[in-house]
Parts: structure tokens; sequence; C-alpha cells
């Protein structure tokens, strides 16, 4: 295994669409942030039943590790993030994606805590993912790379932690997508995981999740520039595909209140209904603005990919069918948070998740955080979101034996 620190590009803040494609592309074997190489004596096993070597992960990290290694956190990113959690992104030239979360004095604080992000196995900014190349052919994947799941995403995780020398992690911490990557990582490594917050998340996809992830695959997939998923052969790119299942999953995110306090039945730049079909609503403004602006940064063929991901999880079913499985005779401490007006990961999924971690006998608290922002709250200025995560770390941290924020140390 190897470990390259790449150099940082220079700030872009204002970044043309055209500039943005031409650097996701640079980005995905040769990421600019930090990446480790594993090789054929180190493969990384898969759940569908294949290894896969050569492989690498990109990551970043914030903060210093202490010298027992003992006050490193594993912050895991959601569907379409990456691994720049509080750091310019290079491909957007925009702020961390959790930057109010994560960073010197945040709840997350890298003042104290040494942060881990890493981009997911089958993601498209340097971790192995059918844009990057495959060796045996030195062509892009495609479909030829294996389908992944959550399990593999935290198994590639836990070989980078090794990797770093750390034995124990004092936290992981994750919502949505990152929520499933807590609770798996804190299933299949209960004695490496201190302290685990999965946020806004499921113990398994829902029916009606898979289905919206169904409709936004079968949009790429319709795109004739598709090309049976070797677009990248053929010099083209399935944008229009793409942006469809990008405003199709972008109205998930958001909930009834906060689109109708934003937009309600707005009119875009005109004084009457114009009696076609251009954007005659804010709201049809709005997503196609967000279909067009994704299409830059993110592969298509990731996003089939890391969907598939996301709908094969089921905590429950790899272990009996019983979810307080998954965490018997488990030490780690919980803390499992929801928002009310989540409706693609509601309350009730994160109550099945705390009532199975009471009936293992584990250590958890629950909060239900009151916000009209829907599932993408966990991401924006949501005050007692930050108050719960700061307090519970540390209160997790006085136990560990570690410096917290707010602790004297």
């Amino acid at each position: 295994m190897t470990e390259t620190a790449s150099a940082k590009p220079e700030k872009t803040p204002n970044i043309s669409p055209s500039t943005q494609a031409s650097v996701a592309a640079e980005q995905m074997d040769m990421p600019a942030s930090k990446l480790m190489r594993f090789g054929s004596d180190n493969p990384l096993r898969l759940d569908e039943g294949t290894e896969l070597t050569p492989w690498q992960i990109a990551y970043e990290t914030y903060g210093e590790l202490n010298e027992d290694k003992t006050n490193a956190i594993l912050v895991c990113h959601a569907l379409t993030g990456d691994q720049y959690v509080a750091s310019e992104n290079p491909v957007t030239g925009k702020p961390g994606w959790w930057s109010m979360m994560v960073g010197p004095g945040q709840p997350v604080d890298t003042d104290k805590y040494f942060v881990i992000c890493a981009n997911v196995l089958g993601g498209c900014l340097g971790t192995t993912g059918p844009a990057c190349t495959n060796p045996e052919t030195n062509e892009v994947y495609g479909l030829d790379l294996p389908v992944v799941t959550i399990g593999d995403m935290v198994r590639s995780q836990a070989k980078l932690v090794e990797a770093l020398g750390i034995e124990t992690l004092f936290a992981v911490v994750g919502g949505s997508m990152g929520g499933m990557q807590v609770l798996q990582w804190a299933s299949a490594y209960p004695e490496k995981v201190f302290a685990a917050v999965p946020i806004a998340a499921g113990p398994r996809h829902s029916s009606q999740n898979i289905a919206f992830h169904e409709v936004g695959r079968q949009a790429v997939m319709a795109d004739p520039d598709w090309c049976h998923g070797q677009y990248a052969k053929e010099g083209k790119r399935p944008m229009k595909g793409l942006s469809v299942a990008r405003m199709a999953a972008h109205i998930t995110y958001m909930s009834d209140e906060s689109l109708h306090s934003k937009f309600g039945r707005n009119l875009q730049d005109r004084s009457a209904i114009t009696f076609g079909f251009d954007a005659d609503f804010q709201i049809e403004s709005y997503l196609r603005h967000q279909g067009m602006t994704f299409v830059d940064r993110f592969d298509a063929n990731s996003y089939l990919y890391v969907t598939r991901a996301m709908d094969y999880f089921d905590l429950a079913a790899t272990h009996g069918g019983k979810l307080a499985n998954a965490f018997l005779h488990s030490t780690t401490r919980f803390c499992v948070m929801s928002f009310t007006t989540d409706w693609l990961f509601p309350t009730s999924e994160s109550k099945d998740i705390v009532r199975a971690l009471n009936a293992a006998g584990a250590n958890v608290s629950f909060v239900e955080i009151e916000s009209s922002r829907g599932h993408d709250a966990f991401l924006l200025d949501e005050p007692e979101l930050f108050k719960t995560m700061r307090g519970f770390l540390t209160g997790a941290a006085k136990a560990r034996g570690i410096p917290a924020p707010g602790n004297g140390d």
C-alpha cells in the first residue's frame, strides 16, 4: 500500500461548467486530496463475492492525531458527497459540504479531534469507482466494476483507518447514506467504534426510496449518450438523463413546507404564465438549475452504483432478520438524530434503530429535531443539531479520557 498527497489546486471560487467537467475528470484517478493505494497483497473483498485489486481510496484529514491515536473521528458522506467535508472542493470551488459542523471550534472540533473523511467506494473523486481506470484494461471501468454495497464502502474505510495506524475510532459520524455507513461500522466493527452518530438515516432502504432511485437510474440509462455505460469510450456524457435523476432526487431532500415557503407558486422572471413548457414557476427553474450543475461534478455511472448500494442496505437481513442482533453486546455509545419533516428517512425509522439498540442493551440517546427543512436539514444551519452533536461528543470524550471542547482541557 502506498500513500500520496497531491498538490492542492489554487482557489477557484467561480468555475465554469465546462471547466468543472474537465477538473472532475482529472480527479477520478488522481484526486487533489490524499490517496491510499492498495496492491494485490491487500485486496478488498466485496459482498458480491469477488475481490477488488488493486484499488485506492481518496481521503482528507483535518486536525492532529494525538499520541495515543484515540481522538480520530471518521465522517461518512451522503450520496453525492465527497471527502472535502471541511475544505474547498477542487471541482466546484465551494467550501466543504459540512464546514458548519466540522472545523476549528465547530461541534466536530478539529482543534481537538483528528477528522478523516473518505470518498466512498464507487464514487467519482478518487476512490475506485466506475469512472476510474481499470488496471487490467487501461480503460475506464464503466459497468465492468462489480456492484458495491454499504458494507463494501465501510470495509474499504476500515482498511484505510488501519493503514493510518488507528486501532479504534473515537467516533463515526454521518447523515443519510453516511448514517447507513455509521450503522454498518457500529455493527461490523463494534470493537473499533467508541461512539456512533447516525443522522437522518434508517436501518434499511424503504421500497419508496428504492422506487425513487430506480426512476433516477432509468432516466440515466434512457439517455442515448449513456451508451450502455460506455459513454467514456464514446466521448459522450449522459447529461440530460443524469440531470433529470438529480431533479427527481432533490425533491425528496426537501419537505412540502420548505418547498412552499421557498417557492410557493411564484413565477420565474415573468408576470404571467406562458401557456407553454418553459420554466414558468420558480420551483421549475430551481430544479433545472440543480440538475444542470450536478452533471458537471458527478459521474453518471457512479450515480448508478452508489444509489444501488443504498438500495441493497438492510442491516437486519444480514443478522437473521432481527435488527437488534446487529448490535448485540455492543459497547459503542450511540446518538441517533432525526428531523420532524424528513419523509425520506422519517423519525419512525430512527426509532426502529433506537428500539433495536435498547433491545441489544446498547448505550443510546435519541433526539428528534424540529425543522421545516426536510431531509437536507442535517446539512443546514440547525442550532439544535449542532448543540446535540457538540454535547454528545463532549460527553463521549470525557468518557474516553481525551480533551474535548468546553471541558477545560
